[in-house]
């Protein structure tokens, strides 16, 4: 293949560029694709069908080397391991706009990987990921319906930006990742604060005009390439045993698909089943070579008939509602002792158990930041989805993709409502447990959030309110579908999940089965959700309407003080000696900042009133009218030196001692004693004079 290489200008001064023909030359397809300094490869390789498959095998990964930005991986190997965080997130997204535009019963293997190589600290790799995924099949012989584009839209004071740098994405009022073809959306993922959805349709609309040269440009390199797409066998049922089935199995499976609860659809379906692969599909088994139609393919395909014909035909659903109608939502919090906050959230027959905990700003997790994004967060979401809660038996690991997938959506969903470490000094931490999961666990899980967050004490903004919006598309009209159930999302068109509050969106996440929605269709399905939300907010606000007036009483308490910034280094103390040792003796986490803040964590008054009192003592100042502690250093005949502050000593006259003529200082005070005074002077020269009798007064 010869070296080949496109620009594209994507508005604002800013181009990218893809090159084929020169790397990677043994997989099927390979680019480079390059913004600025950043530069990524995307390799696609196919394999042949495995056996007795009956699935589309797609893989994406998606890498960062720390070579990419000068750096060496710490910890003990010194080198990279399992992915992160954002290596997860970024092959998901990666992967769900290409799946929908592979041929329907195309069972190859395939597997896209993308490395980045280079990393410039401006340019976010991620929308190049996607970018490069497609150009990598365009010009690949893998069969395949592309091209896609793909972008991240920002907006400062009202403009938008195509693929924003990092400071502008920190500026930004929209952080949107966009993915599709001419006119319409395939996926979209990001966050917002707070806009409205004829903002986020704008978002949409403004990167559309940048994916059609995307694509015009992908279309130009692939004839370039001119690599023809592999002949494939195709792994649909044939016509004849489709129609046959349809026939034996006739209005029984649409039926069967229809009951209040999942379990009775379940168990409907399930003896339906059984009979058809008993009594039907033994009939179609090859005498002589015992070759087997394709049944599961075929019953999978029928029962999705059944579920959409349902939808498109009569407007009805499975379980009975009407195509707008919520299932039933019941809201509680405070439901577990000891924690902090807590709440369950249960919709259908989806249910989160979500707790939040509060911590000290140490307790912040850090990231080694590779190709930019915060090294540091202060909320976090942890999201878990045990087997149990679909009724399955299965093996426990570590943390699955789309545990991971779920958890950052609903993450930065809550996240535009939380107040910044600033406003509040803690680490916040969600964990969502689902315990029963039939559609859309990550939007219960915001829900379930929210109500968590306030029963804390969290002062939120606003609850954050989230439900998922389907579709069925047929061959002249199409169906929207609210607060989808499993299978809906599963045979269905859509999974369109968006968040927000009562002022406007905050996270937003689509995904599509078929070939891209028209942006007006996906402006239609965000009023229906907004509405949605409406509703549910009132269901949650009976529950809990604002955040509780103070936090967990169990929860840490958080003093913060202000001390003169050339004080840091006598509260540190040498070698840490003196912070040290206040931890030590209260058990408080105190972290002190560069402008003299200084923040207190500790979960017990007396030791909170302890730590404070010790930190004020190594650097407070002398204050006139203020009572202090004070340890008696020199007696004279005319009075005592009493040390009130580190190194700070005031005089008090045998007259200021008490209420009455004191004949000696020493009938008093001794050297060592600690007595109460209060400043009542501090002269031009510095010397300051105290009372003992000033201080017993006011006691």
């Amino acid at each position: 293949m010869s070296f080949e290489q496109i620009s594209i200008d994507i508005g604002g001064g800013r181009s990218i560029t893809i090159e084929t023909g020169k790397w990677a030359l043994l997989a099927n397809g390979s680019v480079v694709v390059k913004q600025g300094g950043t530069t990524i490869l995307v390799c696609a390789v196919a394999a042949a069908p495995r056996e007795g498959i009956d699935f589309f095998p797609l893989s994406v990964e998606y890498r960062e080397r720390y070579a990419a930005a000068g750096l060496i991986p710490g910890g003990f190997f010194k080198r990279e391991g399992r992915p992160s965080e954002k290596e997860i997130l970024t092959a998901r997204m990666t992967d769900r706009p290409l799946r929908p535009l592979f041929p329907d019963g195309f069972n190859n293997e395939v597997q896209i990987v993308s490395t980045l190589f280079s990393a410039d600290g401006k340019h976010e790799a991620d929308v190049l990921s996607i970018l490069g995924a497609s150009a990598a099949l365009m010009v690949s012989d893998i069969p395949w319906n592309g091209p896609v584009g793909a972008l991240r839209v920002g907006r400062i004071n009202g403009e938008f930006i195509a693929n924003p740098t990092n400071d502008e994405i920190a500026k930004s009022d929209i952080d949107l990742v966009y993915a599709g073809v001419e006119g319409k959306a395939i996926m979209i993922e990001g966050c917002a604060k707070e806009i409205s959805e004829e903002e986020l349709r704008d978002a949409m609309l403004f990167a559309d005009t940048i994916i059609a040269k995307q694509i015009a440009a992908q279309k130009e390199l692939a004839a370039k390439a001119n690599k023809p797409k592999f002949e494939f066998v195709s792994n649909l049922p044939s016509p004849e045993f489709l129609q046959a089935a349809d026939e034996f199995l006739g209005n029984r499976i649409q039926a069967a698909v229809q009951a209040k609860d999942k379990l009775t659809r379940q168990n409907q379906e399930n003896a339906l089943h059984d009979e058809y692969l008993n009594a039907f599909v033994p009939k179609f088994v090859d005498p002589e070579t015992g070759a087997q139609p394709k049944a599961e393919q075929a019953w999978e395909i029928l029962k999705e008939k059944a579920i959409r014909n349902l939808v498109l035909d009569e407007k009805k659903r499975q379980d009975g509602r009407a195509l707008d109608e919520l299932r039933e939502i019941t809201c509680e919090v405070g439901v577990l002792p000891v924690v902090h906050g807590s709440a369950i959230f249960k919709r259908g027959d989806t249910q989160a158990l979500v707790t939040a905990t509060l911590s000290g700003v140490g307790d912040a997790q850090e990231y080694d930041v590779i190709a930019g994004g915060p090294a540091k967060k202060n909320f976090i979401l942890h999201y878990n989805f045990p087997n149990f809660c679909t009724g399955e038996v299965g093996r426990y690991g570590s943390t699955g993709r789309r545990e991971i997938g779920h958890g950052a959506l609903a993450e930065r969903s809550i996240r535009q409502a939380v107040p910044s470490v600033d406003d509040f000094p803690y680490t916040v931490r969600v964990t969502s447990e689902i315990l029963g999961s039939n559609g859309s666990s990550s939007m219960a899980t915001v829900c379930g959030g929210s109500l968590a967050l306030m029963d804390a004490g969290v002062p939120i903004s606003d609850a954050v309110v989230g439900i998922s919006i389907g579709l069925v598309t047929g061959t002249d009209h199409r169906e929207f579908l609210t607060d989808i159930i499993g299978s809906e999302d599963h045979y269905g068109d859509m999974d369109f999940k968006v968040a927000g509050t009562t002022k406007g969106i905050t996270g937003f996440q689509l995904d599509l089965k078929i070939a891209g929605l028209d942006i007006e269709g996906m402006y239609q399905a965000m009023l229906r959700n907004k509405a949605a939300r409406a509703k549910i907010r009132a269901i949650m606000a009976a529950a809990i309407d604002k955040p509780r007036a103070e936090i967990a009483p169990n929860a840490p308490q958080v003093p913060t003080l202000k001390i003169n910034p050339e004080k840091i280094g006598a509260l540190i103390g040498p070698g840490g000696k003196n912070i040290r040792g206040i931890q030590e003796r209260t058990g408080a986490q105190i972290n002190v900042e560069e402008d003299g803040t200084v923040r207190i964590f500790v979960n017990n008054k007396e030791a909170m009133d302890q730590a404070r009192y010790e930190i004020e003592s190594l650097t407070g100042e002398v204050e006139i009218g203020k009572i202090y502690q004070g340890t008696v250093k020199t007696v004279k005949d005319f009075g005592a030196f009493v040390e009130i502050l580190p190194g700070q000593e005031g005089m008090v006259h045998i007259s200021e001692l008490a209420d009455y003529r004191v004949k000696s200082v020493e009938d008093i005070c001794k050297v060592g004693d600690q007595i109460t005074v209060k400043v009542i002077d501090i002269d031009d020269r510095g010397r300051v004079r105290l009372s003992r009798k000033a201080a017993l007064a006011e006691i």
